[in-house]
């Protein structure tokens, strides 16, 4: 597979820069595999689906992990200070995080970084692409308040480089069923920013069930892909959770031969990486690298609601493994004549796995 495969071109205008409001007001496009793509609404959503389909949901919550610090004045000649702008996507101890950075060139291993709410961080290590490990000044709930407090919404790139984070997106790019206990996330899990109490209220109606897993959403998840040849990418790793009963539940549907529908990337992902080859689900925690491309045989997915990705991205390539390339590149062309508005706070789609992808 090559990257080209999974270009095409998107107009600027549809890049979405707010929600949808209500957020149940959003498009939803209908992708089955073998039909037309069909336009409806997110509040249509119900009656696309089955009593008894399983729903399953990421509750993790979006950590204000973009960060603006100051490094001091290094003492010898190093320079006056410097404003530096962190985007937190790792955490690997009480007190440590690996970060983006920008610019990268300001910071050498030693530096010391200054935040607002008295948070401080040294650069303990220095590695490739503006990435640097940060070992902070506390530890543990400590530090989350402290992230809370001197953080902004971590928008990813194609609205930050458009616009600023403001305080209407610290409840805009949260999930109204983020958990507080499951905090985490450096992205928004964005499939799941359609749903409403209403919405539920009528899923409720019309028979439809729903768990909960959890997976904390890195900023890998923005980063380009940059191999020309599609299996030369490797995926960063991101830490799930599946509860027990959340594995019985999902178990439970599988037995009963009832469809499965992931809400986002992050929910299947975490689905297929917790299942074993004859679709059983296991309860517990651990961390998953997974790469979907096409020729990826599903254990357990059987539908996808995902909102709508960009250009030659690791997520394109997942919901072609799901319905077909061609069946995606049609929807797409699809989209973007019907002026579908694109990515994190755009429209939706309801996305069916084609018959052959099943393992």
């Amino acid at each position: 597979m090559k990257l080209s495969d999974f270009d095409f071109h998107l107009p600027e205008e549809l890049i979405a820069l707010r929600p949808a409001r209500p957020r149940d007001s959003a498009r939803l496009l209908h992708v089955r595999p073998g039909h037309a793509s069909e336009d409806f609404g997110v509040l249509d959503l119900p009656g696309l689906l089955q009593p008894g389909d399983l729903m399953v949901f990421n509750d993790t919550r979006v950590l204000p992990a973009a960060l603006t610090g100051i490094r001091p004045a290094r003492a010898h000649g190093g320079g006056g200070p410097a404003s530096i702008e962190i985007n937190l996507h790792h955490r690997d101890g009480p007190d440590v995080w690996r970060a983006f950075v920008r610019p990268a060139k300001r910071l050498r291993a030693g530096d010391r970084l200054d935040f607002d709410a008295g948070l401080s961080a040294k650069v303990s290590a220095k590695g490739e692409g503006g990435e640097v490990t940060l070992r902070f000044d506390r530890a543990g709930a400590a530090l989350d308040a402290a992230i809370e407090a001197a953080g902004a919404p971590p928008l990813p790139p194609y609205i930050a480089s458009r616009r600023a984070a403001d305080e209407a997106d610290r409840s805009d790019y949260q999930t109204l069923y983020a958990a507080p206990d499951k905090t985490g996330s450096v992205a928004a899990p964005t499939a799941g920013l359609h749903f409403t109490d209403r919405l539920f209220a009528a899923l409720d109606a019309r028979g439809v069930r729903r768990t909960q897993v959890t997976l904390h959403v890195g900023a890998g998840t923005f980063l380009p892909v940059k191999t020309e040849d599609v299996t030369e990418h490797r995926m960063h790793g991101e830490w799930f959770e599946v509860s027990e009963a959340a594995a019985d539940a999902i178990n439970a549907a599988e037995g009963e031969g009832a469809r499965i529908i992931a809400v986002g990337t992050t929910a299947l992902r975490t689905l297929e990486s917790a299942a074993d080859a004859n679709g059983t689900v296991s309860a517990g925690s651990r961390e998953t690298d997974i790469f979907i491309t096409p020729g990826y045989r599903f254990r357990l997915v059987d539908g996808l609601m995902t909102n709508f990705h960009l250009p030659k991205s690791t997520l394109f390539m997942l919901v072609s493994a799901l319905a077909g390339l061609d069946v995606m590149q049609g929807a797409y062309a699809h989209a973007i004549r019907e002026r579908y508005r694109f990515f994190s706070y755009g429209d939706s789609s309801l996305i069916w796995r084609a018959d052959g992808a099943r393992g």
